[in-house]
């Protein structure tokens, strides 16, 4: 009996063992390259496996605990897929990233068929980005909103597809995307409790739950931590000095494009509001001295400008988990935060709401 349970067990673990194997094998016509690269997170890391080419084919075997968002990179661009335990199969034009399919990953049948659900929403988008900064004010301030409506739309299908697959992979993922980027603690924790036990305790669903701790210091109500920072000429400069204003925390960088694009909206803003306990602190992920000073100037932005140089480590920046740029956080008087990422038109109406 005992060489029996022994002989199961062994059995048992060598097809768990097994069933992480991932295979994946591309035939991609017009490929032209030595190698393509496939890049994925490994715990917090991100890891780059190159890839040898032969006759526009290539395979790579790897184990996969859980599934994971992998991006190919090809000569002229790059896909992004979710592969899985199993054999997954790529196939299509490295030309047309439109072309390819992937067969295999009941990961990426599940993300092929939710964009599906929701192309009429981002049919929609295209155009109004196109538009995006490049009309007049009354028109801008219509896209801003009709944005806001297809993003809302967006966001109650994806809620309603989580609802009913509250183990999968991909559910958790949805999540994850709207904890990365500018959401409220409230809004994903919402998100969060719809996932099973299971979800919750893999390696995907436990790093949710850690953005939400994070997620929640910048929660609407929360108080703003008092931090210091050097401003331009190296002099520290303590939040507290500003309690009794409205403030803006802006954090933005001299290489951010759409930061750039945004600074001219603030500035707005401030001249606007400047006169009535207004104002505005910038909190740069530079990590260029030289570059930071630059723009400042080019960019005519007259506030108190803060940074401590060291990029992404900006101490501020990861306290409250910003992991996209620009993104802002608006404080009262007492301190407390009241919004956070506004932009373009909605920067002003929030403070006509506020102050008026």
């Amino acid at each position: 009996m005992k060489s029996f349970t022994f002989i199961f067990t062994l059995l048992y673990f060598q097809i768990n063992l097994s069933a992480q194997n991932t295979i994946i094998t591309g035939n991609l016509k017009g490929l032209k390259a030595d190698h393509v690269k496939l890049m994925y997170l490994l715990g917090t890391d991100r890891k780059v496996d190159s890839i040898k080419v032969v006759n526009e084919k290539f395979s790579w075997k790897g184990t996969l605990a859980e599934p994971k968002h992998v991006y190919l990179m090809l000569p002229k661009g790059s896909y992004a897929f979710y592969a899985q335990s199993g054999k997954i199969t790529i196939t299509g034009n490295a030309d047309s990233a439109r072309s390819i399919k992937v067969a295999g990953s009941k990961i990426q049948d599940e993300s092929t068929a939710f964009e599906k659900s929701i192309e009429d929403l981002t049919s929609q988008e295209i155009p109004l980005y196109q538009q995006y900064g490049h009309v007049s004010k009354q028109v801008q301030t219509a896209l801003e909103t009709k944005l806001s409506e297809i993003r809302e739309e967006k966001r109650r299908r994806a809620y309603q597809y989580i609802a009913v697959h509250p183990s999968s992979f991909y559910s958790i993922d949805l999540i994850a995307e709207r904890a990365t980027y500018g959401s409220e603690y409230e809004a994903v924790k919402k998100l969060y409790d719809l996932l099973d036990d299971k979800a919750k305790q893999t390696v995907s669903g436990k790093a949710v739950g850690d953005r939400l701790d994070v997620l929640k210091r910048s929660d609407l109500g929360a108080p703003m931590i008092d931090f210091s920072q050097n401003d331009t000429v190296g002099s520290a400069v303590h939040f507290s000095n500003f309690k009794g204003k409205y403030v803006l925390v802006d954090f933005w960088a001299s290489w951010c494009g759409p930061c750039r694009a945004e600074n001219p909206n603030v500035l707005n803003a401030y001249n606007e509001y400047k006169d009535k306990n207004f104002t505005v602190i910038g909190i740069s992920l530079d990590d260029k001295s030289d570059n930071w000073k630059k723009a400042i100037r080019d960019d005519n932005m007259p506030w108190t400008q803060l940074s401590d140089l060291k990029g992404w480590g900006n101490e501020v920046s990861a306290y409250y988990g910003i992991q996209g740029i620009p993104s802002n956080l608006l404080i009262d008087p007492s301190g407390k935060i009241v919004a956070k990422d506004l932009r373009g038109e909605e920067l002003l109406k929030k403070l006509t709401e506020l102050m008026n």
